[in-house]
């Protein structure tokens, strides 16, 4: 510290003094202040300029007065300006008083310029045009680099080109005369615990012999999945042993007593200090939440699935954690589109590190039959319950998306593996097998199934009802008279149940609009006494909530429709409700409206992450207890989406809202604070290969890292930076290295996947080179800044040692 040693002499120096003249406490303050390090001048806050100027216009639409110009900087993105509608028509501001501008930023609420200038002006009649600006997408927001050299005075809008028949509208100009500062760092932990607190100590570091200690029967699992977790990004052996010599540094006890009181079941308690990692649990499934948690902890490089050069530390603090819902779940339709396995184990990864822990898996419908079943010993009907698979595994949606529905199905094999990959990842499989409606995979399959009470009807010259593809709902039924009926939904049940060692069966029951009230409630009756007999809890739509559920032993999944009944089936059947509300969990509804494909029933328009993170279960249900909520569930449903990446891209980050509306309490959320720490969590998943939605409303952090490089005198360095910046096009940013002799270098970022929202991906991870060479042997540093216009620079540093 050696600026702090010649303070000190000084202080010494005077203390003999002043000691005669001045009282003790008033020399302790003189000393104090020559041993502190001087003030650090705080930087100036960025202001927007726009604020204080003046508004105009070269026109108005319709001359009204509330689309007048000076709504551009009136500081309410709710009013705009408009022009008429016609090409060629400015907005400008003109400022208070000459000043410098950095950057400029438009916010088009829907009718956008498809081509302007933006051009300031010193004196409001000649103009230097700044940037000239074609873009694609309405609405949209544009940050715009400027960065006048000397003051101007005016800033305007010039258009060329509307973006429809309509004019321009601009809901706020806004003219910043500085970037703003970096973001203020975040834990970026999702959900949020129900209590953190980050002690101020150094961090814990992992280092090449760190070890992880089970400690408890149930501890070997999660104590596992830490390790597995951390291994390919650290290059650490990270064994996991049950005892040794020594304290461990990282420590995983489980064991009655452990956990949170009265949170026993899924909470944990973790503490970091400099020296340990302590996770507690009372059981497996808290302390592999706690795993979860802890990975998050760690710099985003550490979802790599190679070898990262970079510290690996754990910042400090103490986490008191658990949820507020047993139930924080996915639905996934496989039986519209398949998803092989491999596809599904992709889709539990991703949200696995955000605590949700039910897979409910769509497992039949109209468009397709997804699971084998075996024929039974004893087959009164002589059903070959083969076809299922054979016939209705090769169908598959074909009217919607941007290929025809994958087809496939799941043999028992499959099946069993994806409940052993979700629980290995704390998930119970959900099944459900959808009935008495959706039913026309089943009736196309089977022929002893299409009796005169089915629906369908048979045509002449028909043993089955065709296959439909198209997304048709509410024409299908099983015949409610039909011995048939009863005798294959029995033993579908039956092996079903024999295959899913979780608590719950699914029977669907939406939909179903053909089947008569009478018919519907005898057949759903039986179905639900079927799954009694067969000791699981029925789990079905909310359509089937006035039905005779199993008392005490039934669950409502509501997705839309009449919350009276599931109040209910509630207070007077015992049930549980899982909350699905179509506006708040229903992913294939479109993000926003830059998405050209998605369904905007379910909000009139876009159901945005606000929607699905900006709702109550609690209170959801009028009439019931929050006791009565098992959870909620995000619904991702397969009319149009193909595959597994078209599937992240709805779900992601709308599921990770799901997962924090289920897990944090009420009282402790908050969206402006849960957006800036998804921000953090973007470049986690660009990391991962979690293909996600780049949310307008989240401002996506930006972070760069360089691994160290050796190289031979003469020879191009080859240093290489990785930067994460979400929903970025590479022509959006600009990079420099400065080296340590103070050489700058211009570098050019590339991506192997530029994002795109119509193909519905998101962009890759992007890499700089550095081509520069050294001629003499010794270490050199390079920073790499990475500037988007309107954001604070991002940097990253790199050794190069030449030999």
């Amino acid at each position: 510290m050696p600026p702090t040693r010649p303070r000190r002499r000084i202080a010494a120096a005077l203390k003999p003094v002043l000691n005669p003249v001045l009282p003790p406490v008033l020399m302790a303050v003189l000393a104090a202040s020559l041993l502190a390090p001087p003030p650090v001048q705080a930087a100036a806050a960025p202001v927007n300029l726009a604020l204080a100027g003046a508004a105009t216009a070269s026109s108005v639409e319709l001359d009204r007065a509330d689309f007048v110009a000076a709504h551009v900087n009136d500081g309410d993105t709710a009013t705009r300006w408009s022009s008429k509608y016609q090409d060629d028509n400015w907005v400008q501001i003109k400022l208070a008083q000459p000043a410098a501008v950095d950057h400029v930023k438009l916010t088009w609420p829907n009718a956008c310029a498809r081509d302007f200038v933006l051009q300031t002006s010193t004196d409001g009649s000649s103009w230097t045009d700044a940037a000239s600006v074609r873009r694609d997408t309405c609405p949209r927001t544009d940050v715009i680099e400027v960065r006048a050299g000397e003051p101007v005075s005016y800033v305007r809008m010039q258009g060329r080109q509307r973006w429809s028949s309509f004019g321009y509208s601009i809901s706020e100009f806004e003219i910043w005369d500085a970037p703003p500062a970096p973001p203020a760092p975040t834990l970026g932990l999702l959900p949020k615990p129900v209590s953190v607190e980050e002690t101020g100590g150094e961090p814990f570091t992992l280092h090449r012999n760190t070890r992880v200690l089970a400690s408890g029967a149930g501890a070997q699992a999660p104590a596992g999945y830490l390790a597995r977790a951390l291994r390919p990004a650290t290059g650490f052996g990270l064994p996991v042993v049950r005892n040794g010599r020594g304290p461990a540094p990282i420590v995983v006890e489980v064991g009655d007593g452990k956990g949170p009181r009265g949170h026993e079941a899924e909470g944990y308690t973790l503490a970091v200090t400099p020296r340990q990692v302590t996770l507690r649990a009372g059981t497996a499934a808290g302390a592999l939440n706690g795993v979860q948690t802890l990975r998050q902890l760690l710099p985003q490089w550490i979802e790599s699935d190679t070898p990262v050069a970079t510290a690996w530390t754990i910042p400090a603090v103490t986490i008191t954690d658990y949820p507020r819902f047993a139930h924080r779940g996915m639905m996934l339709d496989v039986a519209r589109s398949f998803y092989p396995v491999s596809e599904v184990k992709t889709y539990i990864d991703a949200a696995a590190q955000f605590k949700v822990n039910r897979l409910h898996l769509h497992l039949t419908d109209d468009q397709g039959w997804r699971i084998a079943i075996d024929d039974p010993a004893d087959n009164p009907s002589g059903i070959d319950y083969g076809l299922l698979t054979e016939v209705s595994g090769a169908t598959a949606m074909t009217d919607r998306g941007t290929e025809p529905g994958i087809t496939g199905y799941y043999t028992k094999a499959d099946y069993t593996e994806i409940v052993r990959y979700a629980g290995q990842n704390g998930m119970t499989v959900v099944p459900e097998i959808d009935m008495p409606g959706h039913t026309n995979a089943a009736l196309h399959s089977i022929p002893q199934l299409n009796t005169p009470g089915a629906r369908p009807r048979l045509q002449p010259g028909q043993t089955t009802v065709p296959h439909n593809g198209t997304g048709a709902v509410g024409y299908s039924s099983f015949d409610a008279d039909s011995p048939v009926t009863y005798e294959f939904v029995k033993h579908v049940l039956t092996e079903i149940a024999e295959l899913t060692p979780g608590p719950y069966l699914h029977i669907g029951g939406d939909e179903a609009h053909v089947t008569s009230h009478a018919d519907y409630t005898r057949m759903v009756d039986a179905f639900t006494r079927e799954v009694a007999a067969l000791g699981k809890t029925v789990v079905g739509w909310n359509e089937y909530a006035g039905t005779a559920l199993p008392q005490d032993k039934a669950v409502v999944q509501f997705w839309n429709g009449n919350r009276q009944a599931v109040a209910n089936a509630v207070n007077d059947r015992g049930a549980k409700a899982i909350l699905s509300p179509a506006p708040h969990t229903y992913v294939p509804q479109k993000q926003d409206p830059r998405q050209p494909q998605g369904g905007t029933w379910a909000c009139g328009g876009a159901c945005g992450l606000d929607r699905h993170y900006n709702w109550d279960p609690g209170t959801y249900i009028p009439g019931i207890q929050e006791s009565s909520v098992l959870g909620v569930e995000s619904a991702l449903w397969g009319e149009f989406i193909r595959r597994i990446g078209q599937a992240q891209y709805y779900s992601f980050p709308r599921l990770i809202a799901t997962a924090e509306v289920g897990w944090t309490p009420q009282a402790q959320r908050d969206y402006t604070d849960f957006r800036t720490r998804l921000s953090e969590a973007g470049g986690r998943l660009t990391v991962q290969g979690t293909n996600f939605f780049p949310a307008a409303d989240v401002s996506w952090r930006m972070k760069a890292l360089a691994q160290p490089v050796t190289v031979a005198a003469g020879q191009p360095s080859g240093a290489t930076w990785t930067v994460t910046a979400p929903g970025r096009a590479a022509a959006d940013l600009e990079a420099s290295v400065v080296w340590s002799d103070g050489q700058r270098e211009d570098v050019t970022l590339t991506t192997t996947r530029e994002g795109s929202i119509p193909d519905m991906r998101i962009n890759a991870a992007f890499t700089a080179t550095s081509l520069r060479a050294f001629d003499q042997a010794g270490t050199h540093t390079g920073t790499l800044s990475v500037r988007v216009p309107g954001e604070a620079p991002v940097e990253g540093r790199v050794t190069v040692t030449v030999r």
